[in-house]
């Protein structure tokens, strides 16, 4: 694909903003022009963002984490609802200042396109673009959860089983549970009793099942 043809298509995209921040809604919309695109939709809170979609259409929105009314898990949540909102299948590329491998992994999960780390540059948000154009994101719609094939195959985000924690394989799963503890006999609490979340990932285990 010649740069003329994806320049024309970045050029044809509506494009949403929703950030908190005035400011960094400003500078997003900045760079995005000076990479080319035309049709820039702007919202400060999730609940706003919901009306735009609804009525401005975009092709691609750019969705902060931290948002007031609706957070950015909210609104994907409520966007990933085939047969109760328009557009389920919006490409969606969501903003954080924070790099957790959790928060990633929990965006994915969500049904999000792509992930960029603020502050961002505009050929961070080409490069974004490009891939939802070019080769995007399939995934699945599904209950409580939007996850793209390659993800629900990592072990890192398969925490469906109230048996295995998250991070944990098949066979991590056996030996955990084959390990006699040395301290008690009794029944391990719950991620609930501990006040722990169950999708806490440990990173020693998060290496291991990466590289497998």
């Amino acid at each position: 694909m010649s740069t003329n043809h994806i320049d024309k298509l970045i050029e044809q995209l509506g494009i949403l903003i929703v950030d908190e921040s005035q400011y960094m809604r400003k500078l997003t919309r900045s760079m995005l022009m000076n990479v080319g695109a035309k049709t820039i939709y702007e919202a400060g809170d999730g609940n706003s963002a919901l009306d735009i979609i609804r009525t401005a259409n975009p092709d691609v929105a750019f969705l902060d984490w931290e948002l007031p009314v609706l957070s950015g898990p909210q609104v994907i949540r409520v966007v990933r609802s085939p047969g109760v909102f328009p557009k389920p299948n919006l490409p969606i590329v969501m903003l954080t200042a924070c790099a957790q491998r959790s928060r990633v992994f929990a965006a994915m999960n969500l049904g999000v396109h792509e992930f960029l780390l603020k502050p961002t540059s505009p050929k961070a948000l080409r490069d974004r673009l490009l891939s939802i154009l070019i080769k995007p994101r399939p995934f699945r719609l599904a209950t409580n959860t939007c996850r793209s094939p390659a993800d629900r195959q990592h072990p890192l985000t398969s925490c469906t089983r109230p048996d295995r924690a998250c991070g944990q394989t098949r066979a991590d799963s056996r030996q955990t549970r084959n390990r006699p503890d040395p301290t008690t006999t009794a029944e391990p609490a719950s991620s609930a009793a501990l006040g722990t979340s169950p999708h806490t990932t440990n990173p020693s285990t998060a290496a291991h099942t990466s590289d497998r």
